[in-house]
């Protein structure tokens, strides 16, 4: 994973935890201590998939898209996570070893199932259930 899931859930957090009111991103980056700029690139993301709403101009900010409780991780996480699990090696290896001519294909099939075994896990919790860990 190469940090969006983490950082998705903490801008869906803190936007559950502000109970309707509007956060800016700069509040938002403050808090998660990253550039606002790579915020709103995820806040971009996420309003794609129905997760947050914004308002635009001086009083504007972000929300959430969905009451708390509709919001599934498995959701957010594939939302976010292009990449398969384990990662995916760039060489391509040599056709003619006996290993080297199907390793990626067993590799993959078993990314595609720890993907689907953390998925099953994320349907599981909602943003509700884990935005009260913060009271």
């Amino acid at each position: 994973m190469n940090g969006q899931f983490q950082i998705a859930i903490h801008i869906l957090t803190l936007l559950d935890q502000a109970k309707g009111e509007l956060l800016s991103s700069e509040y938002i980056a403050g808090s998660i201590n990253i550039n606002p700029v790579l915020v709103r690139k995820e806040i971009r993301n996420l309003r794609n998939y129905g997760l947050i709403t914004s308002k635009e101009g001086k009083a504007g900010g972000y929300a959430l898209g969905l009451p708390a409780k509709k919001i599934l991780f498995s959701d957010v996480y594939k939302a976010v996570e292009h990449h398969p699990a384990l990662g995916q090696a760039k060489n391509k290896p040599n056709p003619q070893c006996p290993v080297g001519r199907q390793i990626n294909q067993h590799l993959n099939d078993l990314a595609d199932e720890v993907d689907i075994s953390i998925i099953n896990k994320l349907n599981t919790i909602t943003l509700a259930d884990f935005s009260q860990k913060f009271y």
